[in-house]
């Protein structure tokens, strides 16, 4: 944690095209993100039922992955989104280290994290041990948020923070974060989807608010989540 006792991460999920306009806020605060990309779906166009308004879900094109990320870290989200849980053990092993590998092609450099697909129950310890003994992934997020900052011991079920969409709870836990004096390594971890962002009008707004609150700490490391996590 570039011999900082805290430190702030980022975690994106699904290779969107919002993807672009969040890191032009992210570069705006001097923050890293790991963008967790499904390689087998770059390119394709969707509209998200989750919000009202439907909003789109349009993933960036194989080609631009490099020069959009550039500065970030991507990272394995499986190549089509399925629960692992519900595939058998060859199966998690492709999807995982199939999408790691074309990845790694795509950026030009060895792709080693990830981000566990669908919400829920995405993850259980059989997975977890499929993924750490036959692929080249060093840690994984799980979407369960514990809303504390303490350092796991389990990288491949790795909770996360805070949902970045939980506003309150994201400002709060911000300030407590500003005013801890650390005396062990404490990890302040967001995840979301930048797609979310655009439902309510105010929502890119608000993250924003979080951003300037959080940055230009100095006994803050900025990372990705390799760089804080590995």
């Amino acid at each position: 944690m570039n011999k900082k006792l805290k430190a702030v991460t980022f975690s994106y999920d699904d290779g969107v095209t919002q993807d672009i306009r969040l890191i032009e806020l992210l570069n705006k605060y001097g923050l890293k993100c790991t963008f967790n990309l499904n390689s087998e779906l770059l390119g394709s166009t969707g509209i998200s039922t989750r919000e009202e308004p439907r909003i789109s879900h349009y993933k960036i094109h194989p080609e631009d992955v490099k020069r959009v990320y550039s500065g970030h870290e991507v990272a394995v989200h499986t190549l089509t989104h399925p629960n692992l849980t519900q595939l058998n053990d060859a199966e998690i092993i492709h999807q995982v280290e199939q999408d790691r590998l074309n990845l790694s092609e795509l950026v030009g450099y060895e792709v080693i994290g990830m981000a566990y697909p669908c919400g829920g129950v995405n993850n259980d310890d059989r997975t977890a041990k499929i993924i750490k003994e036959n692929t080249g992934v060093k840690y994984c997020r799980t979407v369960t948020c514990n809303n504390c900052f303490d350092p796991q011991d389990n990288l491949y079920r790795f909770n996360p923070s805070a949902y970045h969409l939980r506003f309150d709870n994201l400002m709060r836990l911000g300030q407590q974060f500003i005013d801890l004096d650390a005396k062990t390594p404490q990890i302040f971890y967001i995840w979301g989807h930048s797609f979310e962002l655009d439902c309510p009008p105010d929502y890119w707004i608000r993250l924003e608010e979080f951003f300037k609150l959080i940055s230009n700490k100095s006994d803050i490391f900025y990372g990705t989540n390799k760089e804080v996590l590995i």
